[in-house]
């Protein structure tokens, strides 16, 4: 796949995120980058850990995710009183 193929792929899936969907995915993308301009800390990391962070952002894009506030509505509803 080529850069071009590869940005379309990318701009596909953003597209048909929602907003909250969307400021994670900026997120993930913005640390990333971020991340790779201080190489030391990304360097740092082990290949288990490297991969850990591409599979999550690979399952981000493809909607296999839980929002924060679902789980936290979930664990109020089973430990009300905590």
């Amino acid at each position: 796949m080529n850069s071009a193929e590869l940005k379309l792929k990318i701009f596909r899936q953003v597209d048909g995120l929602d907003k909250s969907m969307l400021e994670g995915a900026y997120g993930l993308l913005a640390n990333y980058i971020n991340g790779l301009q201080c190489e030391s800390d990304w360097e740092a990391l082990s290949n288990t850990q490297k991969n850990g962070i591409y599979k999550a952002m690979d399952e981000l894009a493809n909607g296999q995710h839980i929002l924060n506030d679902t789980v936290m509505d979930k664990y109020k509803k089973m430990y009300p009183n905590e």
